[in-house]
């Protein structure tokens, strides 16, 4: 999820990829928040996070909320395991994952934070 918005705004870098390799799987299998979510909010970092401990958070904080809030109301949940109905961090949880190809509803959620991350970028760079 941050890849593609990160290419969509012509950054490139290979760090990109690996920072946000431990949020998958609803941050690293723990049944923590959805990796889509968590990668929007990096990718929100991008665009609106402060360079500086002495800089404002206001722009990154209210985009977040937003993200999150958007996100919640449309699938119910920003939780991994509340999400795909599978605890990934257990034997059983990756069985349920594969047998009832959830890799499709994460498909529809990644798509779906990127849309609504790229929207509150794009309304920033816009106001800027």
């Amino acid at each position: 999820m941050l890849l593609a918005v990160a290419e969509s705004e012509e950054i490139q870098s290979d760090l990109v990829p690996k920072i946000a390799t431990g949020f998958c799987g609803g941050v690293s299998r723990t049944s923590g928040m959805c990796g889509a979510v968590s990668g929007g909010i990096m990718a929100i970092g991008l665009f609106a996070g402060r360079s500086a401990p002495t800089e404002s958070v206001a722009d990154s904080y209210g985009m977040v909320r937003k993200l999150v809030e958007d996100f919640g109301s449309q699938f119910g949940s920003t939780n991994c395991k509340e999400l795909t109905g599978c605890d990934l961090g257990t034997d059983e949880g990756q069985k349920c994952f594969k047998e009832n190809n959830i890799r499709q509803k994460c498909r529809i959620f990644t798509e779906q934070a990127t849309r609504i991350a790229l929207g509150l970028i794009k309304q920033k760079v816009q106001s800027s």
